[in-house]
């Protein structure tokens, strides 16, 4: 972050604190027990994202751009899970509310970073299926694991280097107003706004982030939705319609648990009550890892084919040995 301070002039000096507060919530009774449902949350997180990984590492037949997407989504979900709910529960159940500074802007680069990388592989798994539904014949020729796994590399670094640079902003403020963020993590806005100093390009960068990792996977998301309808409109037969459509409803389902909450705290952040849009931001956040493994596990049939596989063999492994 010393190339964003040089670059200002090396005789300016910024005030950083040797910690920040994270206040959390305001005046609400017996907290801790919502803190102990984001822990149960998390290990939940933790080990179905981690079988999801398992069963498409193990299973050949799962080794498809579409697996791939699912399999980058799961290590996404695992890593943002971690960066964040340990993170939180270290601060506000066992009442550590202070932050260090350079702990906080590695916190907020990583919570950013997955939360940015979460929408990016919506808008991979929505490439995956309007070439598949458009282009059944031509599917294996256009999409291939090598192109699935450029575009997901291409998205980490888009992600890296958009957060990277909202950091080293941030690194150029001088915190003399207040230490206190009125949040449950490194907020980014919240954090900027504790600047005694000129601000502008953090709030520049504070509403470019949403417009690249927010608006626009999700105009591009429903755009790919659009014409699917398109091309489900031109297939004579309805259960073919209906056949095709079933294989989007697990990846519908992720973009609405995804997009909802966030939008909606985005959209109403004036009227929403401090409390509400932690709330809303938290379980933002940690209900995705949870909800889309399940997901996958419930409504893909070649996950739930190959994890009856996996269960089997070990299974008569186990009798063998007996």
């Amino acid at each position: 972050m010393d190339f964003f301070n040089s670059a200002l002039g090396r005789n300016i000096s910024f005030i950083h604190p040797s910690y920040f507060i994270i206040s959390g919530f305001i005046g609400l009774p017996n907290l801790k027990y919502y803190y102990v449902f984001l822990f149960f949350v998390y290990i939940v997180s933790v080990l179905g994202n981690t079988a999801v990984m398992a069963v498409i590492y193990l299973d050949h037949n799962l080794k498809t751009p579409k697996y791939v997407a699912v399999f980058s989504m799961a290590f996404v979900d695992l890593l943002g899970s971690t960066a964040l709910v340990p993170k939180v529960l270290e601060i506000f159940l066992f009442s550590h509310y202070s932050v260090s500074y350079n702990d906080c802007m590695t916190f907020l680069f990583f919570c950013y970073t997955c939360l940015s990388m979460q929408a990016l592989n919506l808008v991979a798994l929505s490439y995956d299926r309007v070439m598949a539904i458009m282009f059944p014949l031509h599917y294996q020729t256009k999409v291939t694991n090598k192109q699935m796994i450029a575009l997901i590399a291409s998205f980490w670094i888009l992600a890296i280097i958009a957060d990277l640079i909202a950091v080293g902003l941030l690194t150029r403020l001088s915190f003399c107003k207040s230490v206190v963020i009125n949040s449950y993590f490194c907020d980014h806005g919240q954090l900027y706004k504790l600047a005694c100093n000129d601000n502008f390009p953090n709030s520049v960068i504070g509403q470019v982030l949403p417009l690249v990792f927010l608006w626009f996977p999700l105009a591009i998301i429903l755009s790919s939705y659009l014409c699917i309808g398109y091309a489900l409109s031109k297939v004579a037969s309805v259960q073919e319609r209906a056949k095709a459509f079933k294989t989007c409803t697990s990846h519908l389902s992720l973009v609405g648990i995804y997009f909802i909450p966030i939008i909606i705290t985005f959209t109403m952040s004036s009227r929403i009550h401090p409390n509400g849009r932690i709330i809303n931001l938290s379980l933002a956040s940690v209900l995705p890892p949870l909800l889309n493994p399940i997901i996958y596990v419930l409504q893909t049939q070649e996950i739930k084919i190959s994890m009856k596989k996996i269960l089997k063999t070990r299974r008569q492994c186990r009798i063998m040995l007996k």
